[in-house]
């Protein structure tokens, strides 16, 4: 058969004639976008071949100069009978330094989200006891005696271990006459024992705190014994290549044996951190006694390989809610295989764990009366309004044009995207900078929030996205009907082809962001208050870390507020994974922010489709709810 390699990874895999090459590289474990799900209709998986033959369908899906150049799109292209070597593009700009930087840093500005006073109080424990010898007319078995020992610490409850923990119990209760340190995790009533070592083994005790991203994964190595972060390490989610968004992986998931792909991818980007995490310091995997994973319902869905075909069907049911404590033998996390995985309680189908994870960084989830509204902005945009009287909750499906998906040259903020614009008011025409200060790929979701905020303060477009027609810009070109504005000449982008942006990309960002502000407005107005009302506004997920408060104003995105009001809080369901992972307190607390969530359902509420249609103009339809705005624009 032909082989098929890939660089610059230099990964090969054997394929029959006639598999497609985006196929190839799913098997060969190389990641190559395609947001579509492999349909041809995105143009987002194109890929240079370096040498042998293919058949390929991707003339008019690229330019004709493209494809003379070996370019084409992985899901339509075939591999002949020839060996062929592929070049991918390379995503240096998570790996390899300004992204792993920023997290790190990010990681330690979150640590203040804690509150002053707290208990450090870990799921997971280790606790030296001493176990009395057996004695010839006690009657007690080796576990009897273990058991009695724990239970005169930790008081009466039920114990339990695995069998691998009894294979090992005699001998290790007689290395050092009876002191052992065991690794336990209380569930209720009920103690599982983990683990049992001999002699004092307690200064060395780790978990980790997960956070399952539709598109990115992030692992935390903490120390239990202090509860101290180790290290942070984050990674594209191995699931990408099968699509982009939760419902294009909802719908590759239907078959059961591409349900199983993307579980097994899933635990492969997971397991590869964890290694990544604990070979860096000198940590055993066995000696990980605990996990908490956060991620929306469909992630955690995938995770274990449900079914979440029903998540996106009337009436919306998933399998799971409630939070789940499972050995991670069971769930496939490469650690101690009897640690607990502690699995975030979701509250809707759209509303998952990372969302009652986030709420822990915020003042939601404690006593304070005043009401504070909680936006993560992602693939799905998912809000939280309350106080400790009342919390609803919705999401919105704004889809993923704040991460490249829907824009012609759109992609994700990695190495090249351009991630800030400045345009003149003069020319139309603007100036950009992009992530690594390389030549630009394409446009990030920050960029065309910039970009779309500045045209229209200096009227190249209007407030419904149209470019304006009635004044030359060399930035601006048209065809028959259709406009289109050039974010980089051919000469200036790094692909040789121009990066423009057409006026259906403008309305997808429009869409998008009335998708956000509207389901903000609503909920608001349900529980009869405005967005003067509130105290403040967080902002959570990877893409608020970026946002310009300002520019997101001038589209309409958020609420116009004084700046003082809005708060990033950047990964909380990571940061919110930790606080459960050192914290009882926060478990319950977690556990109890969901049982007395509201989760309203946004498509059966008919008030809904008014707040959209209203919030679809830049910046709304009603100028006075966005006052600087349109004092800016005088």
């Amino acid at each position: 058969m032909p082989v098929v390699t890939f660089q610059p990874s230099e990964k090969s895999i054997e394929a029959a004639a006639g598999s497609s090459l985006l196929e190839c590289a799913r098997l060969a474990d190389v990641s190559i976008d395609a947001p579509c799900g492999g349909k041809g209709t995105c143009g987002k998986c194109m890929v240079r071949i370096l040498a042998g033959s293919v058949d390929s369908q991707s003339l008019g899906a690229l330019s004709q100069e493209l494809v003379a150049d070996g370019y084409v799109l992985a899901c339509k292209t075939k591999i002949l009978h020839d060996d062929v070597t592929v070049e991918t593009p390379q995503r240096t700009g998570w790996d390899g330094g300004k992204f792993v930087e920023s997290l790190e840093e990010e990681c330690l500005i979150r640590r203040e989200l804690l509150p002053d006073k707290w208990e450090f109080d870990p799921l997971a424990v280790k606790w030296m006891i001493e176990v009395p010898p057996a004695g010839l007319e006690d009657g007690l078995s080796d576990f009897d005696r273990f058991t009695r020992a724990i239970q005169h610490d930790w008081g009466q409850y039920d114990v339990a271990c695995s069998i691998n923990v009894l294979r090992g119990l005699a001998d290790t209760l007689r290395i050092d006459n009876g002191r052992v340190t065991v690794s336990l995790v209380r569930e209720g009533s009920r103690i599982h024992v983990l683990r049992v070592e001999p002699s004092d083994g307690t200064v060395r005790n780790y978990g980790i705190a997960v956070d399952i991203g539709t598109t990115t994964v992030a692992v935390q190595l903490v120390s239990l014994e202090v509860g101290k972060i180790i290290v942070t390490h984050s990674d594209y989610n191995g699931q990408i290549a099968c699509g982009l968004d939760v419902i294009s992986r909802i719908n590759y998931a239907r078959q059961p044996e591409r349900r199983e792909e993307l579980r097994v991818r899933v635990l492969k980007t997971i397991n590869g951190l964890i290694k990544k995490a604990t070979g860096a310091h000198d940590v055993l995997p066995s000696e990980i006694c605990n996990a908490v994973i956060s991620g929306n319902t469909t992630m955690l869905h995938l995770l274990l390989g449900l079914n979440p075909e029903y998540i996106r069907l009337d009436p919306y049911t998933p399998t799971i809610m409630k939070s789940l404590y499972l050995p991670a033998s069971e769930v496939g996390i490469e650690i101690n295989p009897d640690s607990r995985v502690c699995l975030s309680p979701c509250v809707g189908s759209y509303v998952g764990g990372d969302i009652t994870a986030g709420l822990l960084c915020t003042d939601l989830a404690t006593d304070s009366p005043d009401v504070n509204l909680f936006i993560d902005i992602g693939t799905n945009g998912e809000i939280v309004v309350g106080n400790c009287d009342f919390l609803m909750a919705c999401a919105c499906s704004a889809g993923p044009a704040f991460e490249g998906g829907g824009i012609d040259c759109g992609m994700r903020a990695a190495l090249g995207a351009i991630e800030r614009v400045e345009v003149d008011p003069a020319t139309g025409v603007c100036r950009k900078w992009t992530v690594g200060d390389t030549k630009p790929l394409g446009i990030c979701g920050s960029g065309m929030i910039a970009l779309l905020a500045d045209l229209f303060l200096a009227g190249w477009i209007d407030s419904a996205g149209k470019l304006n027609r009635d004044k030359p810009s060399p930035a601006i070109e048209f065809s028959g009907r259709s406009a289109f504005y050039i974010v980089a000449t051919a000469e200036e982008s790094g692909t040789g082809k121009a990066l423009r942006i057409s006026e259906s990309d403008i309305e997808n960002i429009i869409r998008t962001k009335a998708a956000i502000y509207s389901a903000c407005a609503l909920m608001l107005k349900q529980v009869g208050m405005t967005f003067n009302d509130l105290t403040c506004i967080y902002i959570a997920g990877g893409f608020g870390r970026f946002l310009d408060l300002d520019k997101a104003t001038v589209l309409g995105l958020i609420p116009d507020l004084p700046r003082d009001k809005f708060k990033y809080i950047g990964n909380s369901s990571l940061m919110g994974s930790y606080m459960t992972l050192v914290s009882r307190d926060y478990y319950q607390r977690q556990i109890e922010l969901a049982n007395r969530m509201t989760y309203i359902e946004l498509s059966s509420d008919p008030a809904y489709m008014d707040q959209y249609t209203a919030a679809l103009f830049l910046p709304h339809t009603d100028p006075y709810l966005f006052p600087t705005v349109h004092a800016a624009m005088k």
